[in-house]
C-alpha cells in the first residue's frame, strides 16, 4: 500500500501495488484423516508444522521453529480459526474421507511483512472456493487491500464502502521509478497494534479521508518527481497528525535528502525513499542493508 495506511478503514481511497514476491499453497491428498500443515521460509527451511485430527480439525501436534516471537500453540490455534471460519462459509470444507498435506512457501523473508497472513487467507479462500474478503473479516479485522492485491496483477486503488471492497485497476507506471527505493527498517509491524493505536487515537477524519482520496488519485498522475515528493509529504503530514507519531524522516532519518514516506502501520516494514545513486549507500551506512528498487519489488 503506497498511500491510505490507515484512513482505509474509514473509507479513503488507497494506492496499492502488487509485489514480485509472494505465498503460494499446494494441497495433496492422502489415505489418513488429517491435515497435515507445513510452512515454509524463502530458503526452503519449515519455520511451522501442525497436524489436524478430521473432519473435526481438533489439532493433534504443532511445532513452531522460529526466534521471533509467538508459539506453536498461538499459530496453530491462528491457523484452526481461519480454518473453521472457511468451513463455516463453505461447510464441505475439509469433510472428505482422505485427508490432506499442504504446504505454504514463501518468496519473501518473513519478517519483510509483506502478506504472510493476508497471501495465506487468499490461498485457502481459493482452496475452499469461498470469499477471501468474508474470510478475512471474519478471522481478523483490517481493510482487505491486501487480500485485493493478492487477486491482482496490476495497481489498484482500493476502498471499503458500505462494508464491500471497491477496487479500480488503474495505470501507474511513474516515469521516475530508477528514482523510487523500498528501503527495510530492520524489524516487522505488528499491523493489528497499528490499527489499534489509530482506533484509539482519531477523532473526527472525514477532512483527512478526503484529502488522502485525492492524494491517492492525484499520485497517479504524476510524472514529475518533485511533484509526487510533494503528495507523498502532504500524506505523512497527514497520518503523523491523526496518530500522533513524529514521520519516518523526522524520528530516524532527519538528514536524508529525499523524501521518505511510511508504508502500513508505522515504525516497521519498509519505507518508499525518493532519491538517486547515493541512496542505498546513506542507508547502508545507517545500518539499514535491505535496499531495494522499485523495480525490484513491483511486480
Amino acid at each position: 500500500m503506497l498511500t491510505g495506511e490507515y484512513l482505509v478503514l474509514e473509507g479513503a481511497s488507497a494506492l496499492a501495488v502488487p509485489t514480485k514476491f509472494g505465498q503460494d499453497l499446494s494441497v495433496e491428498k492422502i489415505k489418513e484423516p488429517q491435515l497435515i500443515w507445513g510452512s515454509f521460509t524463502n530458503t526452503g527451511d519449515c519455520w511451522f508444522e501442525a497436524v489436524f485430527e478430521l473432519p473435526k480439525l481438533r489439532l493433534v501436534q504443532a511445532t513452531f521453529n522460529s526466534d521471533s516471537d509467538g508459539s506453536a500453540d498461538f499459530i496453530a490455534e491462528t491457523l484452526q480459526d481461519i480454518l473453521l471460519e472457511s468451513r463455516k462459509l463453505n461447510p464441505e470444507f475439509l469433510k472428505s474421507e482422505h485427508g490432506f498435506q499442504v504446504k505454504t512457501n514463501l518468496t519473501f523473508p518473513r519478517d519483510w511483512g509483506l502478506g504472510t497472513s493476508s497471501t495465506l487467507i487468499n490461498n485457502i479462500a481459493k482452496w475452499a472456493k469461498i470469499d477471501a474478503f468474508q474470510l478475512l473479516w471474519n478471522s481478523f479485522s483490517g481493510s482487505g487491500y491486501d487480500i485485493a492485491n493478492a487477486q491482482y496483477n496490476s495497481p489498484i486503488l482500493y476502498e471499503v464502502k458500505n462494508q464491500k471492497p471497491v477496487i479500480q485497476k488503474v495505470d501507474f507506471i511513474p516515469s521516475f521509478s530508477d528514482q523510487l527505493f523500498f528501503v527495510h527498517l530492520n524489524k516487522k509491524q505488528d499491523s493489528k497494534d497499528g490499527i489499534a493505536r489509530f482506533k484509539e487515537k482519531r477523532e473526527k477524519t472525514n477532512n483527512e479521508i478526503q484529502l488522502v482520496s485525492e492524494i491517492s488519485r492525484q499520485l497517479i498522475k504524476q510524472q514529475k518527481l518533485s511533484e509526487f515528493e510533494k503528495l507523498i509529504h502532504e500524506h505523512e503530514k497527514i497520518i503523523s497528525s491523526i496518530i500522533e507519531l513524529p514521520t519516518v524522516k523526522e524520528s530516524i532519518f532527519p538528514d536524508y535528502f529525499g523524501t521518505l514516506k511510511s508504508l502500513g502501520a508505522w515504525g516497521g516494514d519498509f519505507i518508499l525513499a525518493t532519491g538517486n545513486k547515493d541512496t542505498p549507500q546513506y542507508f547502508k551506512t545507517k545500518g539499514y542493508t535491505t535496499i531495494l528498487r522499485y523495480s525490484d519489488m513491483v511486480l
